[in-house]
């Protein structure tokens, strides 16, 4: 199958011959969003036609001229004000149909090959309520970990929660006063009390990083009660179990700030000319950082977020010898992050280098940004239920074998979709009905084009109808799309943003259905096996990207 890279190697030998020196890799090669320009273009010669002393469609000629007949290649022209444009021969395009069909990973590359890359997501809070922000960073952390993964990376999947702090004493100081209550009731609670049982709240606070025999059954009690829920709904978001056995499987390693937080400590007290002290406190100026202060130890001695952030990063290290630890938190954390980020740079500059930031926005309601500090809180599985209920009552007019089983798939696909259609540090306004809607931009609308494509390719086993692609059958938009595949998912692995790969997958499924609304593909004529055969393609194709974006892919709708 032919490359970006093949066609920029051969553009710039060709200026190179023309005294024009250029990095192939600096060559801009895209493709063009209207496919009557090719499947391939260049404005290079717009770059370079002042240097060259011609006019940008004169210096493009020139390089057409010197690239001469190019295998794989059926046409190349000069259009506009000096774009070449690349058309690919049918054989390179029945190519990619036919690897399409036959390959389990197709779109698989190796852009991380032989890489180790740490992917920390989710990071729900014991005694909290898993909410909609913890959805978030689960569904992006999960699709870049599966794209870094497709493209040949070494990945574990890592997990870090805050089993200790000011949280949790909240939430057991409101527990004693109401054992029946629920702890995410009881968080909130806690919280709203805080103000007028300040001293008494700071006190637990104290009591649990010392294990107070008094509160620590309460708390050991708590801490599994919620870690064992978080792991039912990591099942219900469709993660793959890491591990067979044991209370903890969907990730591969669990970190808790009640162990990085005594290594925090550790860094910073050994790090006095780090970390400074103000007015009781342990601080870092990050001014001299352009950044800003911040205490990593408060008056009571007690460990900041920073301090616990500075203890993870040592023991994630440790742990496994990762090339990259990627982590996905909410925007509204990237100020501190960076903070952090400064201060590890100079007790942990070896980890410092390897660590990568990636934020998210919110999602957002007509009543606002949700909160677990507030009453109206929006618990993911809250979400996911309403979703699954309108959901149930389309699937029971479908042709799947357990309806109920369908309403889930469709549920999650219509949150996750919204999620990774953007950009991942833009805000999101989630809209419930255009999640569910089967009539475009929504995950469900990118099944039913996969069983759509399914329903049809079995059919043709039941008429015995064996696909087989015709490398001389003129492209047609779908075809020439699929070829892209490959390309989307290395894209969106490199920029470590799904949302690419998701507009890719709006586009191909688009295209498969105006190509099936238009054709009768079992017409029992001598071009019905080649048509199977891109159908086949094309299931594959949507059911690997939707695997990609952590989104199932059912066979009947």
């Amino acid at each position: 199958m032919y490359t970006r890279s093949s066609l920029k190697d051969l553009i710039a030998k060709s200026l190179n011959g023309l005294g024009i020196s250029v990095d192939a890799e600096k060559i801009p090669l895209e493709h063009p969003a209207d496919l009557k320009n090719g499947d391939y273009s260049s404005g290079i010669a717009m770059q370079y036609a002042k240097e060259a002393k011609v006019a940008p469609h004169a210096l493009a000629e020139k390089v057409v001229a010197t690239l001469g007949v190019i295998e794989g290649v059926a046409k190349v022209e000069v259009a506009g004000a000096g774009f070449i444009n690349f058309y690919l021969a049918p054989s390179i395009l029945a190519g990619a149909v036919d690897k399409a069909r036959t390959e389990d990973r197709w779109g698989r590359s190796a852009l991380n090959e032989g890489k180790k890359i740490m992917v920390e997501y989710t990071d729900p809070n014991p005694f909290k309520e898993f909410h909609i922000g913890h959805l978030m960073s689960n569904a992006i952390g999960e699709s870049i970990a599966r794209l870094l993964e497709f493209s040949g990376a070494e990945v574990k999947r890592a997990n870090y929660q805050g089993d200790v702090g000011p949280h949790v004493a909240k939430a057991i100081f409101a527990k004693m006063r109401s054992p029946g209550i629920p702890w995410g009731v009881a968080y909130k609670m806690g919280n709203d009390l805080y103000d007028a049982f300040k001293t008494e709240i700071d006190d637990i606070n104290k009591k649990i990083y010392e294990r107070n025999r008094e509160i620590f059954p309460l708390y050991e009690a708590g801490r599994n009660e919620t870690l064992a829920e978080f792991e039912l709904i990591y099942k219900k978001l469709g993660m793959e179990e890491r591990k067979q056995s044991g209370d903890e499987r969907f990730f591969d390693y669990y970190f808790y700030e009640s162990i990085t937080a005594p290594r925090g400590i550790a860094l910073v007290r050994s790090h006095p000319q780090v970390f400074k002290e103000s007015e009781g406190a342990i601080v870092y100026h990050g001014e001299d950082d352009g950044l800003h202060t911040r205490v990593f130890l408060t008056s009571k001695d007690l460990p900041t977020y920073e301090t616990k952030e500075l203890g993870l990063a040592e023991l994630k290290a440790e742990t496994w010898k990762f090339d990259t630890s990627i982590t996905i938190t909410a925007h509204e954390q990237s100020d501190y992050f960076e903070v952090v980020l400064a201060a590890m740079k100079k007790v942990l500059p070896e980890v410092a280098q390897k660590i990568r930031h990636i934020s998210h926005g919110m999602m957002r309601f007509a009543e606002g940004k949700m909160s677990s500090r507030v009453g109206n809180v929006v618990t993911a599985l809250g979400l996911l239920q309403e979703l699954f209920d309108v959901a149930k009552d389309r699937a029971k007019e479908s042709r799947a074998d357990d309806h109920e089983k369908l309403a889930h798939d469709i549920a999650l696909a219509a949150v996750k979709y919204q999620i990774l259609k953007q950009a991942s540090g833009k805000d999101i306004i989630f809209d419930r009905e255009r999640a569910l809607s089967l009539e475009g931009d929504s995950g469900p609308y990118l099944q039913y084009a996969h069983a759509r494509a399914h329903a049809v390719v079995e059919k043709a086993r039941e008429q015995n109808v064996a696909a087989k692609v015709d490398a001389e059958t003129e492209p047609i938009e779908l075809s020439r799309l699929l070829h892209r595949f490959p390309e989307a998912v290395e894209y969106a692995a490199r920029e470590l943003e799904p949302h690419l790969l998701t507009n890719y997958l709006l586009e191909f499924a688009s295209a498969f259905n105006r190509w099936y609304a238009n054709e009768q593909i079992l017409d029992g004529s001598t071009g019905a096996p080649h048509k199977v055969a891109l159908t086949d393609a094309a299931c594959r194709t949507l059911k690997n990207g939707l695997w990609l974006l952590g989104i199932p892919a059912p066979e009947k709708m």
